[in-house]
């Protein structure tokens, strides 16, 4: 995309327009990636309840490693767009091209150190000696095979900076697709497929983000700078980019260690819950992706009143999205745990604590919308206190 192109969509098109034609793609890809996640469950549930588990106590570590790369990724983006909005594309493919280099080399950091502690963190979430053997057969496959997930990361955010929101969606629906289709195969063992239970979720993981990442990389990749430019372009990205770093990746691992001192149940119906909330939310998260290029383009050329409409629909319409929600976890709770558990405990949990976390989705409009406003800006401790 030109950056008249861009000035068009992103500095003079009404509002309404540009979330209108930006945010449906990235929620229909957000909707593919939820169902993903409770197929997910669904599979390894039936298979059995120490593999639900399993897939719980990584879940905090999957989490970190998407704060890593999306967080990386929206740091990339937010600088892009300022750049494009003051017309220096080459500023802006250099960021693109940092970005990368950021994502393998988190890739290969994350891999090392989750080799190193695996069994030590799962040891913290469960106690029984077959989740434990699970969920460190699933933590080592999901960590040395994330250099996909980092990489589509980077380059998902590099065509969202650009007003590109379909590919993007392309490539992460190829991916929960191919994810679903290998899920039953390699945990079961369908026909010539071997039965592999929780290492065969964990492979299928794989498979889906290295078909996202090729497919978002293809016309995503830009040529990293210069060697002594790294640093420049780096501390830029962070400095937009830390606050969802932090917010994405330590609320859930905490819960989990705590959780874990009660019993691998109550850790079951946290992940639970993280999988199903997040289909209710995707209108919401959807916008927060949306709408970060568009105010730190609109912010980079002074239109402090196209900021604020954004903020002010953007609020709207998940509003209206957010009461599904509330009604479904606070009404509908013991429905939600029966598809995935027949445990008596989970079930038990569940319909305590879906209906109470339920009450709390209209104020979360707010208090997740905010920290991304923050960040667009370039207000990153105000994002990270909030």
């Amino acid at each position: 995309m030109t950056t008249k192109n861009q000035d068009e969509l992103f500095g003079t098109a009404p509002i309404r327009r540009i979330l209108l034609k930006t945010a449906p793609p990235v929620m229909l890809a957000q909707l593919i990636q939820a169902l993903y996640n409770i197929v997910d469950s669904f599979f390894v549930g039936k298979y059995s309840t120490d593999a639900l588990t399993a897939l719980t106590v990584i879940y905090p570590l999957q989490l970190i490693i998407i704060a890593l790369a999306v967080g990386t990724g929206v740091g990339t983006n937010t600088y892009m767009a300022r750049k494009y909005a003051l017309n220096q594309p080459k500023k802006a493919d250099a960021a693109a091209g940092t970005g990368m280099v950021l994502a393998v080399v988190m890739w290969a950091v994350l891999a090392i150190v989750s080799v190193c502690i695996m069994q030590p963190y799962v040891k913290t979430s469960a106690s029984s000696p077959a989740a434990i053997d699970a969920a460190v057969t699933y933590g080592i496959i999901v960590s040395v095979g994330s250099l996909g997930s980092f990489l589509e990361g980077n380059w998902t955010k590099v065509h969202q900076a650009q007003g590109n929101m379909r590919l993007p969606m392309l490539a992460q629906i190829t991916g929960a697709l191919i994810n679903i289709i290998f899920d039953p195969l390699l945990i079961f063992g369908v026909g010539f497929f071997p039965k592999m239970g929780v290492a065969g979720a964990a492979i299928a993981t794989v498979l889906g983000q290295v078909a996202a990442a090729i497919i978002t990389g293809i016309k995503g990749f830009r040529k990293p700078p210069a060697l002594r430019e790294l640093g420049h372009y780096a501390k830029k990205i962070y400095f937009y980019g830390y606050s969802s770093i932090f917010m994405q990746g330590l609320y859930i691992l905490a819960l989990n260690i705590i959780l874990a001192g009660f019993s691998d149940a109550a850790v079951t119906v946290l992940g639970l819950y993280y999988k199903l909330q997040s289909f209710f939310f995707i209108p919401l998260f959807g916008l927060q992706t949306c709408i970060v290029p568009v105010i730190s383009f609109n912010l980079a050329r002074k239109n402090y009143s196209r900021c604020k409409r954004t903020m002010n629909l953007s609020f709207l319409i998940s509003a209206l999205f957010m009461v599904l929600g509330v009604i479904c976890f606070v009404f509908f709770s013991r429905q939600m745990v029966d598809v995935f558990s027949n445990s008596q405990e989970v079930h038990d949990i569940g319909a305590q604590a879906f209906p109470i976390i339920g009450a709390s989705f209209l104020p979360a409009v707010f208090s997740l919308m905010m920290p991304v406003f923050f960040q667009a800006i370039g207000a990153g401790v105000r994002s990270v206190f909030l």
